[in-house]
């Protein structure tokens, strides 16, 4: 019940993203819980509009469904940003635990759940002419998630908007920075394994 009423407040924060953000932090409307159920939520749409959405509107393969790539993306790009926003905020006196900078990121993707899940079965109707409607959804979707998550940022770690934007942006860079320095360690683990893997087989070779 507690669950079912959090994932309730989700549709007030979207509309009151201040006063929502707010209670989600010190009147703990939310929970995480409520956050996973989100997130799955969330990467069963991106499925379902893979899949379902009319070909006119539809680059993919239908006949080729692969999970791990939707899923994990929606994970990794959730993580990343929890991870460098604590980060970042943890050194710029921000309030938010980890915990919270979750919570409050799943709650701001709401808006794309909300929207892209109408899309679909709307995508059969409209026409190649009509696509300009289709687009305007898909941008507004992004606007809104966008706006909640500065939103909640700025609630969440008690910022100025000056100071939120100028947050926002080096989150946004240091998440970069970590995709970048795991690709290079993902690589130099590689090549190490690479050179132990010819050094077995000098070895195997020679005492063989």
């Amino acid at each position: 019940m507690k669950t079912l009423q959090c994932l309730k407040y989700a549709f007030y924060v979207i509309f009151h993203p201040f006063d929502g953000f707010w209670d989600l932090k010190h009147e703990k409307r939310g929970n995480l819980a409520a956050a996973n159920i989100i997130l799955v939520m969330l990467m069963l749409t991106l499925v379902l509009q893979r899949q379902l959405t009319a070909f006119i509107f539809n680059n993919n393969r239908v006949e080729e469904l692969n999970l791990l790539p939707i899923c994990g993306g929606v994970l990794l790009v959730v993580l990343l940003w929890c991870i460098s926003n604590w980060s970042l905020t943890s050194l710029m006196d921000g309030e938010g635990t980890f915990k919270e900078i979750y919570i409050t990121t799943c709650y701001s993707l709401v808006p794309l759940i909300l929207i892209y899940l109408p899309l679909i079965p709307f995508s059969h109707i409209l026409t190649a002419e009509d696509s300009h409607f289709y687009v305007f959804f898909m941008g507004l979707a992004s606007v809104w998630t966008g706006f909640l998550m500065i939103c909640g940022t700025m609630v969440l770690h008690q910022y100025s908007l000056s100071k939120t934007i100028v947050t926002t942006i080096c989150i946004l860079l240091g998440m970069c920075i970590i995709v970048f320095i795991g690709l290079l360690c993902f690589s130099l683990i590689q090549q190490m394994a690479a050179f132990v893997d010819t050094i077995y087989k000098e070895l195997y070779l020679r005492i063989g």
